[in-house]
């Protein structure tokens, strides 16, 4: 089960490199993951390992407490499902070999977005945790966003993604909250302890809770009002849409309404609202499948129509509903996603899909059009058929069905038989539009249009994946056995039989029935309803009668549109002083608040411990003072570094020499950060402002001061039990086998805080270096470092002849000198820092330290020189690296996420003894994130801001240049045309040689 599960994530990781590499070829190979799933399920079918409640489980336990086990099942439900899943997405897939023509980069994105579509509602329906579900859950809607914004070019495409995922997040998070509330009151979280809960119906707020799960899986399947979206996914790529309305996405509504309708089906309610809304969804589709004039939009509105059918069937609970339902579901897969991949093949060789435009195709395609008139009759619920047996199971199961008694199952009958006329009218509907030559409206060339007869042929790739669907329609609908077998399996399972009573299976021919009889006046008046398609056309209402519930979510979007904007305007006034007043305020007045309105302790004061502590208490005061009067940015930042590195003495005070470590380091980084951030600013701030203004900075200044102090001296004096840390260095010892309680505490027990906190720093960095570069590419070329100095350089990069007057000797030197010591010493900090002052952290602060200093020296081309490896490649290795060491531990020993090993060897030649906990590697990993953020800011903040000045003054001494030549140009042209002095007439000595003097002693110009 796992391995199957392990096997589609590999496939979705390998899928872009592949499709790289073979091109459409690769799709073929894919196509053989979900295929080997498919027949691993089928074996076990066939193997009886489901019957009797059978069962493949695993559970991994990670925080039990919070409910956020990874507990996964296989059972006989999820093997059905797991069957559409694989079995069709292995199809799909092969279909994309011959539907892409072409290997851009977005196809290869696109083959790992379809793989993991199918690794996740596989995920999803083997979940046995509910939290696990609803995380898988909510994976689907974001690839569906993702697949169906595939041509993200266009307009259309970025508004159905976008619209997909608003509508089903909307329903998801419904849904999560309907989880909460269920668990809080019956203790279920999972799906297998749903039918040992014995008193369901009596148990306080359950209609809530199921109305609000119910929301999550009624979006999910498009039921009304919110079928809007999946017409509006019609943008998608076919494969999307054929493997989306077949397989996945919406099925995951109907999986979870089958899993939950046994047991929930007794709460009042239930049946009030998933009957209704799916008879009035089903009636919905069917009528706005006979206006659509696209054939992916027929068959979107039918597919709209027939997850209402199904969802009203399998919504009942008992026995045979869910038989009904299921055979439903199985049924729709095989019909709907031939027709989709059809639809896809006429698009990709005739170039359109508009029925107007569609004539003669049936006569030019004759396999095609066998495929697709099966599937169609099919879907209608033409005998010999699989959609035959399936609808007149359903309707054998509603006239007889003991749940629905008096008028709801006559209202019901009623529904499902007009959803029925209504299928298969659009069912012949869809065939005319495709394949019927239509000489009235093109009397040329025979009346075959101008696309089927510019059109190529449909070949092989295109009608392999239909034509396996297609066979099992019409082998399941005259030999339904198998199917049967697997239905009948689970509901075994789900709804065991009550003493006395005979199951029903899928058959053929039941005999002269009435649900046959009925059958028969569905097809006539279907043939009817389509022999007066005009007529129907023509009676729907231009505008919706009842309104758009397109418009409408436009209209709800726009509505909050409007009201964030208004809300920003009104606090985001675009001042940076009011921002910071309004958060200073709330800091001051919640707190205070809550104090004073509380119950207060008596509080303990002691002024100091030693006087030293008074020392560098004054020095901060003095320093943060000083730092209000500044008015150079430079004085104001080291003044300010100053109450920095005031703490770290009162952390070397209070014996806690790893936090003074990493202030000091920290705040030389950043005083590094500002001076970098301050070469583009004037030297000078600007200070004129009012008086009035500066008292109140200075008694907002003085009330927030005033208010933590206050809020923390009772914070620390409301304790009442004893403080965890003192069992720090104890829990250090034994769980993580170091003596360094602080890095130990970062790097194993509350790890979890500093992956999340690394991962922020990785978005961090890449977004300053966004920030900087704008929309030009910061990726850089990567190499080895090699660290020579060339002749007489003491640095590793040249000097540029017009920089070598600013560049200082000594300051290369002492460089030279210092780099290599400095990189050992954070080497040091990070194998130490398990059990003295240091680690990954203060290890890494180091070594950007050492790289700051040759930026320092040498500038952008000494650190290029020093460390030639694109930043966002250390950061990824960084995060990778801790990502990895977290969930190995799951991987490989089943155990909770970062769980510790530890290691040690006795003798170990040259060294002695040696240890090695595991949660070095995750500590590796900190270590070059914060060499690689570091680097990304001086990349960014350094040398692309030197660059951008250097470009700054090129074209400024460009422009200097050119105006000299023009001036230049300007006086030779002046020169030019200026008269010449004209000789005495007669006088025919004189030259016209300017070099020549025309008198003696005169001085020529």
């Amino acid at each position: 089960m796992l391995l199957v599960l392990a096997s589609l994530v590999l496939a979705a990781v390998v899928a872009p490199f592949l499709i790289l590499a073979l091109g459409r070829r690769a799709f073929g190979v894919l196509a053989l993951v979900p295929a080997a799933g498919f027949g691993w399920v089928v074996h076990h079918f066939r193997a009886g390992s489901f019957a009797d409640g059978g069962a493949f489980t695993s559970s991994y336990q990670w925080m039990p407490a919070a409910h956020l086990s990874f507990e996964v099942r296989l059972d006989s439900l999820s093997a059905i499902f797991s069957l559409i899943i694989l079995g069709v997405g292995a199809l799909v897939l092969l279909y994309c070999w011959g539907y892409f023509d072409s290997n851009p980069p977005r196809l290869a994105k696109f083959g790992g977005e379809m793989v993991s579509f199918t690794a996740v509602m596989y995920g999803l329906v083997i979940s046995d945790s509910l939290l696990l579900m609803y995380m898988f859950w909510e994976i689907t809607s974001v690839l569906s966003f993702m697949l169906v914004g595939y041509y993200g070019e266009r307009a259309s495409s970025r508004r159905a993604a976008g619209q997909a995922l608003m509508v089903t997040t909307l329903g998801g998070l419904a849904m999560l909250v309907g989880i909460v509330l269920l668990g809080r009151q019956t203790g279920i979280w999972t799906l297998s302890a749903i039918p040992t809960f014995v008193d369901l119906e009596n148990t306080s707020y359950m209609l809530p809770a199921i109305g609000l799960i119910l929301a999550g899986a009624l979006t999910k399947s498009a039921i009304a009002p919110a079928h809007f979206w999946l017409p509006g996914a019609m943008a998608a790529p076919t494969p999307v849409s054929a493997y989306l309305h077949s397989a996945a996405m919406v099925k995951a509504g109907i999986y979870l309404v089958a899993r939950l309708a046994p047991d929930f089906h007794v709460i009042p309610g239930w049946h009030l609202i998933v009957i209704s809304m799916g008879v009035f969804t089903m009636l919905l589709g069917g009528w706005m499948a006979l206006k659509q004039r696209d054939l992916k939009l027929i068959l979107a509105y039918g597919t709209v129509s027939q997850l209402g059918f199904i969802i009203s069937v399998i919504s009942i609970g008992s026995r045979e509903a869910l038989q009904a339902g299921l055979a439903l579901t199985l049924g729709h897969s095989l019909f709907k996603a031939a027709l989709f991949m059809i639809v896809g093949a006429i698009d990709h060789t005739s170039g359109t899909r508009d029925i107007s435009k569609l004539s003669g195709l049936g006569r030019r395609e004759k396999l095609t059009t066998i495929l697709a008139t099966i599937s169609a009759l099919s879907m209608g619920g033409i005998p010999p058929l699989f959609g035959f047996i399936a609808k007149e199971t359903a309707l054998s199961a509603i006239l007889d069905e003991p749940l629905l008694v008096g008028m709801p199952r006559k209202l019901l009958m009623v529904g499902l038989v007009l959803g029925s006329i209504l299928t298969l009218t659009y069912a012949l509907y869809f065939l005319y539009g495709a394949f019927a030559t239509k000489r009235a409206s093109h009397p040329s060339g025979g009346g075959v249009s101008e696309a089927v007869r510019s059109a190529h042929r449909i070949g092989p790739s295109l009608w392999v994946a239909p034509l396996v669907l297609t066979a099992g329609t019409v082998g399941f609908g005259l030999y339904p056995a198998p199917l049967d077998a697997a239905i009948t399996t689970h509901l075994d399972n789900a709804a065991p039989l009550a003493d006395g009573a005979h199951a029903t299976h899928l058959a053929l021919w039941h005999g002269f029935t009435i649900p046959l009889l009925i059958t028969l006046v569905i097809i006539v008046f279907g043939i009817i309803g389509y022999w007066q398609r005009d007529l129907a056309i023509k009676s729907q209402f231009s505008a919706p009668a009842l309104g758009s519930a397109d418009d409408a979510y436009d209209s709800v979007v726009d509505f909050f549109r409007r009201l964030s904007l208004r809300i920003t305007a009104s606090t985001q006034r675009g001042s940076l002083t009011i921002n910071l007043a309004t958060i200073f305020s709330v800091l001051i007045l919640l707190p205070m608040v809550s104090l004073l309105s509380g119950d207060r302790v008596s509080v303990r004061m002691q002024l100091w411990d030693t006087p030293w502590q008074a020392v560098a208490a004054v020095i901060i005061i003095i320093a943060a003072i000083a730092t209000t009067f500044a008015v150079n940015r430079l004085s104001a930042v080291i003044l300010v570094g100053v109450t920095g590195y005031g703490m770290v003495g009162l952390f070397v005070l209070h014996g806690a020499p790893d936090l003074a470590l990493t202030q000091a380091l920290v705040e030389t980084i950043v005083m590094v950060v500002f001076v970098l951030v301050l070469r583009k600013l004037p030297a000078a701030a600007d200070l004129k402002v009012n008086g009035p203004s500066n008292r109140l900075r200075a008694w907002l200044a003085i009330a927030v001061g005033l208010s933590a102090s206050v809020v923390t001296l009772f914070a620390i004096n409301a304790r009442n039990a004893t403080p965890i840390s003192v069992f720090m260095p104890e829990l250090a010892k034994d769980i993580g086998h170091g003596a360094n309680a602080v890095n130990v505490l970062l790097v194993d027990i509350r790890a979890w805080d500093t992956l999340g906190e690394i991962t922020v720093l990785v978005i961090a960095g890449t977004g300053i270096a966004s920030l900087v570069f704008r929309n030009r590419s910061f990726q850089r070329e990567s190499r080895l470092p090699v660290l020579t100095a060339h002749g007489r350089r003491w640095l590793a990069s040249p000097v540029e002849p017009e920089k070598a007057q600013n560049r200082s000797l000594m300051v290369d030197i002492v460089t030279r000198i210092l780099f290599p010591s400095m990189i050992v010493l954070s080497l040091y900090f990070f194998f130490a820092g398990h059990n003295a002052p240091g680690g990954g952290f203060a290890g890494g602060l180091v070594a950007a330290l050492a790289l700051v200093l040759r930026y320092l020296a040498g500038g952008r081309t000494e650190v290029e020189a020093t460390l030639p490896i694109d930043a966002g490649r250390i950061l990824g290795t960084g995060l990778v690296l801790s990502g990895v060491s977290a969930l190995l531990p799951v991987l490989i020993h089943q155990n909770p996420p970062l769980s510790s090993y530890y290691w040690s060897w006795e003798e170990v030649p040259l060294i002695g003894y040696f240890s090695l906990p595991s949660a070095m590697f995750f500590d590796a990993g900190v270590y070059l994130i914060v060499i690689g953020l570091i680097k990304h800011i001086l990349v960014s903040l350094g040398s692309q801001l030197d660059l951008e000045e250097d470009m700054r003054k090129q074209r400024a001494r460009d422009r200097a240049r050119s105006l000299k030549r023009r001036a230049a140009r300007r006086r030779q042209a002046a020169t030019t045309a200026s008269p010449l002095p004209s000789a005495p007439r007669g006088d025919h000595s004189a030259s016209l040689d300017p070099t020549i003097d025309d008198a003696p002693g005169k001085e020529h110009h």
